[in-house]
C-alpha cells in the first residue's frame, strides 16, 4: 500500500490461496488498509488501468515464451484471469527480490555497519 519493503504480513482474500492472489505487505497498518479494502472490493485490490494494460500486453509475451519452450499445451485453455495471475505472481516475485536485493546492498553500503569502536 504504501510502496515499502513487504516484510511478511501476508493476505490472501478468504484464506482461498487457490481462487485469490497473495499479496505481502511491510506491517500491519498496510495489511490493515488492504484487507478492508479487498472486504468492500470482494477480494480484488484495484489495479490501476497502466497495470491492467501492462499485464494484458504481457500475455503475448509470455504466450512467446510457452511456445518456445514447447510449454503451450497446459496453458492453452486455461483462461485470461488465469494466465494475468502467473504473470502477476511473476511481477511479485520479481520486484521482492529487487527490493529485497537493493535493501540488502544499502544495509552493507551505508557504512553504519562497521564494528564498534569500544
Amino acid at each position: 500500500m504504501c510502496g515499502r519493503e513487504a516484510r511478511g504480513f501476508g493476505y490472501c482474500h478468504r484464506l482461498a490461496f487457490d481462487r485469490y492472489p497473495f499479496y505481502r505487505f511491510c506491517s500491519m497498518r498496510c495489511l490493515d488498509a488492504a484487507a478492508a479494502l479487498a472486504q468492500r472490493m470482494h477480494g480484488m485490490i484495484d489495479k490501476t488501468d497502466l497495470e491492467k494494460q501492462a499485464i494484458k500486453e504481457a500475455r503475448r509475451y509470455f504466450a512467446e515464451a510457452l511456445t518456445e519452450l514447447g510449454l503451450m499445451g497446459p496453458f492453452h485453455d486455461r483462461t485470461a484471469e488465469e494466465i494475468d495471475r502467473l504473470i502477476e505472481a511473476c511481477i511479485d516475485g520479481f520486484q521482492a527480490s529487487m527490493q529485497r536485493q537493493a535493501a540488502e546492498k544499502r544495509a552493507r553500503d551505508d557504512g553504519l555497519n562497521d564494528p564498534l569502536p569500544f
